[in-house]
């Protein structure tokens, strides 16, 4: 059984990469902004109760949060394994998803943490637009369009950049996200299962080493 956590920066190519390992493995990529959605969609008791924070412009506290990933792991979907996707976010999580798994005589098998520079993350993001009629993805340097500002896809002028997607925005998203998440990684690191990828390269060469990390 494969009980893993997946973390990455943003626009280091996670997401694709959950993607593929969750289709190779036959096992649900899970995460907590999913689930928080399908309960308040779902009118469930726990999803009422994040409500009422919400409500009121509250963090939804992380008891209840633990609630809701205990609900989602007893799924018959995810008793060969899961992929946690950016959670625990916090160590005290982390210690409450221990705790949680201890009670299912369960635990983490992997922490996989993708490893991007900075400095690429701030490349590829700054330099990706979007196309506000279909919703095409593009990149000014490396997959521009045919024609400067016109969508390959459904030929519209309508090509934009992102307001989050200035450089500014990008580092502060790469500040929080590593200040989240080394602490996590440390406490998961004292038992020697995390392991660090080189997500530089194309998405085959990525998703080997991913792979490759969860043999070793």
């Amino acid at each position: 059984m494969s009980n893993l956590i997946f973390f990455g920066p943003p626009g280091a190519g996670k997401g694709t990469q959950a993607k593929k390992l969750v289709a190779q493995m036959d096992i649900p990529q899970i995460s907590t902004g999913d689930i928080l959605r399908a309960h308040r969609r779902e009118g469930t008791a726990l999803g009422k109760k994040a409500q009422e924070f919400m409500d009121q412009g509250l963090l939804v506290p992380d008891d209840l949060v633990i609630d809701m990933v205990d609900d989602r792991l007893g799924k018959a979907d995810a008793q060969n394994g899961y992929v946690l996707d950016g959670f625990p976010r916090t160590v005290p999580q982390a210690v409450a998803l221990d705790e949680l798994l201890a009670k299912r005589g369960s635990s983490i098998s992997r922490v996989l943490v993708l490893k991007v520079p900075d400095e690429n993350i701030v490349a590829r993001i700054v330099g990706r637009r979007m196309c506000k009629e279909c919703g095409a993805v593009f990149h000014m340097e490396f997959s521009p369009p045919a024609v400067d500002g016109v969508c390959d896809s459904c030929g519209s002028s309508a090509l934009y950049q992102r307001a989050d997607d200035t450089e500014e925005k990008v580092r502060v998203r790469l500040t929080e996200y590593a200040h989240n998440t080394a602490p996590v990684a440390a406490y998961y690191a004292q038992r020697g299962i995390v392991r660090e990828i080189d997500g530089v390269g194309d998405i085959d060469e990525v998703f080997s080493r991913l792979s490759a990390a969860l043999e070793d």
